[in-house]
């Protein structure tokens, strides 16, 4: 009895997670360029110390969300407020409170890594042996106190990138915007800049909201908002989110005509399917006892298969009727032109 009482006096680290204010919170996002929707109505909320991104192809808002958030731009209508501060209303307070990671870089090749972070430190008001001291800390934070004296241009793309998150935590900001931040990485500095991602997140408890088009990288997030076309499609961590699926995910390559194809399997075995190319998709439960019977009732008319676990992939597709890929590129800001 006393373990229990001791259990409700000492919430988990997870109860208290969800009881607190979240750090995002995004309601009825709406934006428009002339007469095209990027953003249709997007809500969600970031919880404290959540690693969270933002998912989709290119053209799906997720972009515009980013610099709505990150104060370059303001909502055609709707609200989002970081840390308590209206980003519309409260820009100049929020940008204190917040740290930016862009796509593009933002260090100056020429300076030192050091000389790159004491300017950064100016704009925050930082300066004296208080900035000498943060400076040291990040750099070390980062794995690069002992190129601190070295030009930034000799810095392989991950050290520059670690960099750019110095900048972004020099000033202990709370929320850190990462906008697709792996851009130009190797695999092995992709993988270094996650860990330090999660580490930021248990360690200093910061709130990390990241845009990324990369399956892997959804993967290591805590919860997902998934957005196509300026809709946010799904919500939900990475193991919720790819249960919806039905079974195993069945991809049938025809040799003829897909969509025929296609009606005919579900007209034979009552299942639900759908035509992406010359492909038919099918969920089903124990999808490897399944595509032996199709093969069975259509000889020739299939010439490859695959029986796969669901991935994030496929609840972008469960979702959207389509691949996560098609045409059209990321949305701009026609201002910006």
């Amino acid at each position: 009895m006393l373990s229990k009482v001791a259990a409700l006096a000492d919430p988990s680290p997870e109860m208290e997670r969800v009881s607190v204010a979240p750090a995002i919170s995004v309601q009825n996002l709406v934006h428009r360029y002339d007469s095209r929707t990027a953003l249709n109505g997007v809500s969600f909320d970031v919880r404290p110390a959540e690693l969270f991104g933002l998912l989709g192809p290119n053209g799906s808002g997720k972009t515009t969300l980013f610099r709505i958030l990150s104060t370059l731009m303001l909502p055609t209508a709707g609200h989002a407020v970081i840390m308590g501060a209206d980003v519309a209303q409260d820009p100049a307070s929020l940008r204190r409170k917040i740290g930016v990671v862009f796509q593009a870089q933002s260090v100056d090749p020429k300076l030192t890594a050091y000389e790159n972070l004491r300017h950064q430190g100016h704009l925050y008001g930082l300066r004296g042996a208080t900035l000498k001291k943060r400076i040291g800390e990040i750099l070390t934070r980062v794995g690069l106190a002992d190129r601190a004296q070295e030009r930034v241009e000799t810095f392989s793309g991950g050290m520059q990138r670690r960099i750019e998150l110095g900048k972004g935590l020099l000033h202990r900001p709370g929320v850190l915007l990462l906008d697709e931040p792996t851009t130009g990485l190797d695999p092995g500095a992709r993988r270094d800049l996650w860990q330090y991602l999660q580490m930021l997140r248990d360690e200093e408890h910061v709130s990390v909201l990241v845009t990324t088009h990369l399956m892997e990288e959804a993967e290591r997030c805590d919860r997902l908002a998934i957005m196509n076309e300026g809709n946010l499609v799904a919500l939900g961590t990475p193991s919720e989110l790819k249960s919806e699926i039905g079974g195993d995910v069945i991809l049938l390559d025809a040799t003829g005509d897909a969509a025929a194809l296609a009606e005919r399997i579900r007209a034979r075995f009552h299942v639900d399917t759908a035509v992406m190319g010359n492909q038919v998709r099918l969920e089903q439960e124990s999808g490897h006892r399944f595509v032996t019977d199709v093969v069975e009732a259509f000889p020739g008319e299939i010439q490859a298969m695959s029986v796969s676990k669901p991935a994030l992939e496929d609840v972008f597709i469960h979702r959207t009727g389509h691949k996560f890929w098609s045409e059209g590129g990321e949305e701009t800001d026609p201002s910006s032109k």
